[in-house]
């Protein structure tokens, strides 16, 4: 893929860099964000090792990572990723996300989330769109249902977590035949009134 950001009214996605280490540290530097995740960050060099294996793998054409950006104020707020990307077969995992607990509960997750699946399904012609959670994960696991993800089982002993424990993983996606009714409701959430459009930019 080259470069793209793509911008709401609340959240920009724009291409991860190694230059937004510091800014993701501040951003992330809260032990709850890690606590399901594979790696732990709790120093800026955890942080640029996030970074750095995250764009080796965007070079590889396997994953493609964002800084999750206010959209007003230019504030880093997070970040969230393509991944498993499949050309062949049309279709890739979004994951990776996370965003500062100022954040949690807020419009941020959905608009990123809404970004993410509008330009997978409408630009990239997508046929499918995968998301994962630690079974013990409720907050991530209610966040994918509320945006439309279908339970489909569990992933059982998937991944070995920075703890040492072994994640059990739920399932979920949303197929290209879903998206109409998905998109409608993630508009109906984001519209401010009746008779606005949602905001979707793609910048190159």
């Amino acid at each position: 893929m080259k470069d793209f950001s793509l911008i709401g009214e609340c959240v920009e996605l724009v291409p991860l860099k190694m230059d937004h280490v510091d800014e993701l540290f501040t951003a992330g530097n809260h032990s709850e964000i890690w606590r399901y995740l594979s790696k732990k960050v709790t120093s800026r060099e955890d942080m640029s090792e996030l970074v750095s294996e995250a764009l080796h793998a965007k070079e590889k054409g396997l994953e493609y990572p964002f800084t999750v950006l206010d959209a007003k104020s230019g504030k880093v707020l997070g970040s969230t990723r393509y991944l498993n990307i499949s050309k062949v077969h049309r279709n890739l995992e979004i994951g990776w996300t996370w965003y500062s607990p100022d954040v949690w509960g807020t419009i941020v997750n959905i608009e990123s989330k809404y970004l993410l699946l509008r330009y997978g399904f409408e630009i990239l012609h997508l046929v499918r769109v995968q998301f994962k959670a630690d079974v013990r994960n409720e907050r991530s696991n209610k966040a994918i249902r509320k945006i439309g993800g279908i339970h489909e089982g569990v992933l059982r002993q998937d991944r070995i977590l920075h703890d040492g424990s072994i994640r059990n993983a739920n399932i979920y996606s949303i197929i290209a035949q879903e998206w109409a009714d998905v998109k409608q409701k993630f508009e109906e959430e984001l519209i401010p009134s009746k008779g606005s459009k949602v905001k979707f930019e793609v910048r190159q």
